[in-house]
């Protein structure tokens, strides 16, 4: 079993929300994070616009396939996020679960899209910082206390 921590992402169709977070904890933890993601009822395609959105930031989420979330999936990770799924989610015990009241970007524009792809990185970064102490982030540089000014 890997020391790395374990997050499962879990929206309805697993192809917005949860696949804009997938797509950042995966970079942001430049692979320090075991990153999953999965729908309670897996749409055909990620929608374009989460596609579109997190290009801007740089993030290619074009290759992913939603997919169905298994309770194996569940079982296996250290922290479930559900994202409108409510009680889907298989509870086991000494999990971490959460869920984000996010707006399913499902028919929005690219300017509908844009605030709810930021709420997430914003939410991702948050638990990353939980999840991994600082000097064992990626791309994290320690600041000595007096920097010169």
């Amino acid at each position: 079993m890997s020391d790395k921590p374990t997050v499962l992402f879990v929206c309805i169709h697993n192809a917005g929300r949860s696949q804009m977070a997938a797509g950042y904890m995966t970079a942001l933890s430049g692979g320090a994070v075991e990153v999953r993601s999965g729908g309670s009822e897996p749409g055909n395609q990620i929608n374009p616009m989460a596609i579109q959105a997190m290009a801007e930031e740089g993030i290619d989420i074009s290759q992913g396939v939603p997919q169905l979330m298994t309770t194996e999936q569940v079982k296996d990770s250290d922290v479930v996020i559900t994202m409108g799924c409510g009680d889907v989610c298989p509870i086991f015990p000494g999990k971490r679960y959460e869920d984000w009241e996010l707006v399913d970007p499902a028919g929005k524009s690219i300017d509908e899209v844009r605030p709810i792809r930021d709420d997430i990185k914003a939410r991702v970064e948050a638990l990353l910082a939980e999840l991994l102490p600082a000097n064992h982030r990626p791309g994290t540089t320690l600041t000595p206390a007096s920097s010169q000014r």
